[in-house]
C-alpha cells in the first residue's frame, strides 16, 4: 500500500475513509491478544523478564538503525539538491 500511495497509483483520498475506521475500530483488536495474554499466564510469567528485556533492546535498536538510515538518506538529499543548483 505504502508503495502504491508513493508512486501515486493510489489517492489518499480512495484509502482515507477505510483507513479512518481501522484506526477508530484498533483498540477492539487488542482485546483478543489481552486474553490470549491471560490464558497463557502460568507460561508466561517465568519469561516475562527477559522477553520484556529483549523487546525493549530491540526496539532501541531499530530506533537507532532507523535514525541513521534517514540521517543518511537525508544528507544523500541535501548532496543532490547541492548539484542541482
Amino acid at each position: 500500500m505504502l508503495a502504491l500511495l508513493v508512486l501515486k497509483v493510489v489517492k489518499i483520498e480512495q484509502v482515507e475513509g477505510a483507513s479512518m475506521f481501522l484506526i477508530d475500530i484498533m483498540p477492539l483488536m487488542f482485546i483478543p491478544a489481552s486474553a490470549g495474554l491471560i490464558d497463557i499466564w502460568p507460561t508466561l510469567k517465568p519469561v516475562l523478564i527477559p522477553l520484556l528485556i529483549m523487546t525493549v533492546i530491540s526496539t532501541v535498536l531499530v530506533m537507532v538503525v532507523s535514525g541513521k538510515v534517514t540521517e543518511f538518506v537525508i544528507k544523500l538529499d541535501n548532496k543532490e539538491q547541492k548539484k542541482g543548483k
